[in-house]
């Protein structure tokens, strides 16, 4: 695992613990010291736990997060390949209106409305984008 440079599991209470099969899971799948978003996604559901608590085991290990399926971070050489929509159907402009919170869209009601509108997760970002609003809340504790 890579050493925390930048203090990831200085963001969690000292006294959390993590748990070791959940640990040996994100190690045992981690390349170079990342795990996709997709595949802590996947490590989520196979242990029945949340994202969450996969991402607080991933900061606990060093762990990165990487292709973020939004496409807002973790992809190289560039950091992020999200590009604004070049237009954004009225309907899915009102979904991402009402989801809002605070003027930003949280993860996970970006994913709700891409399943609700069967497209892919970075089209919602994309359109997030071109309607010049943030996404925030990271499932996995990201951002």
């Amino acid at each position: 695992m890579k050493k925390d440079k930048k203090g990831l599991s200085k963001k969690h209470p000292p006294d959390r613990k993590i748990d070791p099969i959940l640990a040996g899971e994100i190690k045992s799948t981690a390349k170079d010291g990342e795990l996709t978003c997709a595949q802590a996604f996947g490590i989520a559901a196979a242990k029945g736990v949340t994202p969450g608590e996969v991402g607080f085991t991933m900061d606990v290990l060093g762990v990165r997060i990487s292709m973020c399926q939004l496409g807002l971070f973790g992809y190289s050489p560039v950091s992020r390949i999200l590009k604004p929509a070049e237009t954004v159907d009225r309907s899915l402009a009102d979904a991402i209106q009402d989801a809002l919170v605070d003027d930003r869209l949280p993860c996970a009601a970006s994913w709700e409305i891409a399943k609700k509108f069967r497209m892919a997760k970075i089209r919602v970002a994309s359109a997030c984008e071109a309607l010049k609003l943030k996404v925030s809340a990271c499932q996995l504790g990201a951002f």
